[in-house]
This record gives structure tokens, sequence and C-alpha cells, in this order.
């Protein structure tokens, strides 16, 4: 514990902190207590009806989770910090979905892997605050902790939870990463921000697989960026063809909210999408070896899912698209992968564009 700080001081820091924080990078600072409040309760009631999947982890560490006391003895005050990733000059977005032989990739996963970048900024400004008033206790997260981001980030004054489950700014919309440091100082906290969300449900109403029970209740199982990264297994066939193109990640209750049009592109270089990802052809992405995507993804979130899934996903992708000779010259060549799991979704794809091409009779 550094030396007692008085009111006033702490109020000086939290201010500076403010001002190092921007300067590193991050669009917006707030500060909260060592509490989700009411969210505790949202979590236990969504593991209860299973909408977590095969994500055990998030049952597995739930206590965690109500309780960020807990991953700092004697914390006191968690700063929360908002990072903006909308790539800059990437095709958009809609001419992606709009194009069935193309592949849609989530804005977040087109660039450089988020993890290590925003957590080496946060472990800066923790040095600054050490710098200004000696050893203190803190730790760093991004995404890398069973942490509620979204609930403290919300306690914080960054924004509000909308009914996607996405916080959302008022000037940004929810095109951004969060990011926390957990400190001992006796900071002050900063207020709630009033939701805004009104009578809107665009957001509800445009999701492919309607994987929203309601407002703020989605059902991962059903979510199509679930099924493309966080599922492991087969995708269930119901759902293949509401996939489209999306073959990691998806958008949509984003690309439909009103309060993204105040969104900004990233100034972060490390964010500009990577080899053509952002419009590159099904067919040749299901080319790719194990080597090629290894090579293409490194430093990319993408690279977390393996070659296997990749496959998984592209070829239900084909499957939904038009049913070209080089499309099912394509899938084919995939027909014999020693994956399992890839020769299935492999199968079911050429079936659908064989059928397509059958003569009626």
């Amino acid at each position: 514990m550094p030396q007692t700080l008085t009111p006033s001081q702490c109020r000086e820091l939290a201010a500076r902190i403010r001002e190092w924080g921007h300067a590193l990078g991050f669009q917006a600072v707030g500060i909260t207590d060592a509490s989700v409040g009411v969210h505790a309760e949202h979590l236990d009631a969504w593991l209860a009806q299973g909408s977590h999947g095969a994500m055990r982890w998030m049952a597995d560490r739930a206590e965690l989770r109500r309780d960020p006391a807990q991953l700092l003895p004697g914390v006191q005050r968690i700063v929360s910090l908002r990072m903006d990733y909308l790539p800059p000059d990437c095709a958009r977005p809609e001419t992606i979905l709009g194009d069935s032989t193309r592949a849609y990739v989530s804005r977040y996963a087109l660039g450089r892997d988020y993890h290590k970048l925003i957590r080496r900024r946060i472990q800066t400004l923790a040095n600054r605050i050490e710098t200004a008033v000696g050893p203190f206790g803190y730790r760093a997260f991004t995404d890398s902790a069973p942490i509620l981001e979204k609930a403290l980030a919300e306690r914080a004054g960054l924004g509000w939870i909308g009914k996607h489950t996405n916080l959302l700014a008022r000037e940004a919309g929810s095109w951004f990463f969060l990011g926390e440091l957990f400190t001992d100082l006796p900071l002050p906290v900063d207020a709630p921000t009033e939701a805004h969300c009104g009578s809107c449900r665009a957001c509800l109403d445009i999701c492919p697989t309607q994987a929203f029970r309601g407002p703020y209740d989605l059902d991962a199982r059903r979510c199509i960026s679930y099924l493309t990264i966080e599922h492991p297994g087969a995708i269930p066939e119901p759902l293949r063809p509401m996939l489209g193109n999306r073959v990691y990640g998806c958008d949509d209750c984003q690309l439909v909210c009103p309060w993204n049009r105040f969104a900004s592109l990233s100034v972060e270089p490390d964010f500009a999408a990577r080899h053509g990802l952002d419009s590159a052809g099904l067919i040749e992405l299901l080319a790719w070896d194990e080597p090629t995507f290894l090579e293409r993804t490194a430093g990319m979130a993408i690279r977390r899912i393996g070659h296997p899934r990749w496959l998984r996903n592209v070829a239900v992708a084909l499957g939904n698209g038009p049913a070209t000779p080089e499309a099912i010259a394509a899938l084919e060549r995939r027909a014999g992968h020693p994956s399992a799991l890839v020769r299935e979704h492999v199968g079911w794809a050429l079936e659908r564009l064989r059928l397509r091409k059958r003569p009626a009779r």
C-alpha cells in the first residue's frame, strides 16, 4: 500500500489516471468499486438456463465473476478502460455480407489480437501510477480472467449494457475493447450512465439465428459468434443455413444499432485488417492448409480456434453460397480431410450444393 493519500490527492490522482489513459490510446477511462451489483443475479439466471453452452469456464468460475474482489485481495477500485477497434480502410460489412462468395469476419478479429496490446498499455498505466504514488497493489486484465467486464464498465460510467448485451456509449457506439486495472487505491468513483436504448429492438430482430430470447437475454447456444468461435463440435444442422457467409463471429446486432453511427475508426495501426481478410473469397480460404492458416493468422484472434474449426466454418459458408463448379470442386478437395469434424461439414455443404444443381423434375 502506498503512502496514505488524502481525498484531495486521490481526486488529483484520478484525474491524472484519465490523462495518462488517454495518452496511452484509451478513448475513455472510468472508475468504480469492486462490485458488479445486480449483474451477479443476472449471471446466475443466465447460467441456470444453460445459456453458456459448452463454455464451462463461465460456470466453473462464476464465483469470481460475482465477486471481483477475490481476484486481488484488498482491492478498492477498478479502473475500466475503453479502446476503439473499428478498423479503417476495410471493405464495408454490408458489402461482404451481401456477397455469398466472400467470407465475413467479425470486425474485432481482422487485425492483431488485442489482448497483449491492451494489457501492455494498462501495465504502462500502472507503472506511471507507481512512479507518482509509490508501490501499490494492482492487477491488469484484458478479457484474461473471469470478470464481468461490461458490468464493471457500466458501473464506471463508460456506457450502458444494451439489449444485445454489448456495452454502448453515446459517443462511441459499441465497437470497442475493454480492459481493467484492479487497484487498492481509494480513488473517487464515477457515476453510472443511464441507458438510452428506449423502445428500439433492431438488434434483437436482426439476429440471423434469433439468439435473443428477449432484451438483455442472449442464448449463446444460438449465437453465431459462439457457434463459429467458442463451440468445439459440430454446428447444429438447423442453424447452419442461418450462418450465411459468417466464418468468424457476427456483427449484425452492432451493424444495425443506431448508436454506432457515432463510432469512430480506430487509430491503432495494429487493428487494421490483415491479409485481405476483410473481403477474402471462401474458396481461397478453404484451400488454406494448416501451415498457411497458422502463418496468415499469426498474432490474430482467429488463430485460437485452430485449423479444423476454421475449415468447418468456411465449409458451412460455402454450403450456403452459390452452387458453382468451383465451389463444389473446392469442397470435394476437402472431403477426405483427416478431421471427422471437417469431413462432416464438408459433406453437408456438398449435399446442399449438389441438390441445388439437380434439375427440377
